[in-house]
């Protein structure tokens, strides 16, 4: 059984937006407020995170993670990479390193921003890490099986991932047919829907609903949503039978 909790649901920025007096950012209803988004995925046995936001630290608290074996990466945008320095008490507490996947892209970036944790001669207690590269070969971590899902995100390759009956997208404007094939008999697909209006490089609700009218997955749940999206409650009532808005904290098992 994979076990599946959605750690952040919120864009970049995250949700409330700094400054902002809008309906939704001064909303107090829990199912508002938004972290930057990411995944956590769990057996029995293996626990793994996709992508480590700028909310890495407080998602793991706020969810009594004591536990991570690896980090799977999407795409090289800081939302996605930048908490990465905190994995350094799992280091501690397991004294071991933690294996971090991400393509080559993503590798650089890593290698930029944290480059103290790659140095020969560093000083303890920097961050502790074995990267893998991974591109189009279902890669395992534990017992838990990616499969990458290759998406565009405007200009930049980002990676999907289909474990078991579950498929996760995140940062994409354009899915080729192929890698849609990879989606199809998934009972569950958790997807990227922006906001309302336009965006060059996010699926809009509209588009990812009706990219999704064409997949026949019994249950969506979107994601990545900023303050453009409206109040969780008025959108989640528009929506058709079986197509969510996520949000933080859900958990749910396959």
């Amino acid at each position: 059984m994979l076990n599946f909790t959605i750690l952040g649901s919120g864009t970049s920025t995250g949700v409330p937006l700094i400054g902002c007096s809008c309906a939704v950012c001064t909303s107090n209803d829990p199912l508002d407020k938004r972290l930057r988004t990411s995944l956590k995925v769990e057996t029995a046995t293996t626990s793994v995170v996709i992508d480590t936001t700028p909310d890495f630290r407080y998602q793991m608290l706020r969810t009594n993670t004591t536990k991570l074996d690896a980090v799977v990466f999407t795409h090289p945008h800081r939302d996605h990479y930048a908490g990465l320095d905190d994995i350094r008490p799992f280091n501690f507490f397991s004294q071991k390193p933690m294996h971090i996947y991400a393509n080559e892209i993503t590798q650089v970036a890593i290698k930029r921003d944290f480059y103290y944790a790659f140095e020969e001669r560093k000083e303890v207690g920097l961050p502790e890490m074995i990267l893998h590269t991974i591109d189009q070969d279902n890669f395992m971590v534990g017992d838990i099986n990616f499969q990458p899902i290759h998406v565009m995100h405007r200009d930049m390759p980002v990676l999907g991932y289909r474990m078991g009956d579950l498929s996760y997208i995140t940062d994409a404007n354009y899915i080729s047919e192929s890698e849609l094939e990879k989606v199809k008999g998934s009972q569950v697909l958790i997807l990227n829907a922006l906001r309302k209006e336009p965006h060059p490089t996010h699926f809009t609700l509209e588009q990812a609903l009706d990219l999704v009218a064409t997949l026949s997955i019994p249950t969506v749940y979107f994601i990545h949503f900023s303050h453009q999206i409206g109040l969780h409650q008025e959108v989640e009532a528009s929506l058709p039978k079986g197509v969510h808005l996520a949000y933080d904290g859900l958990q749910f098992s396959l």
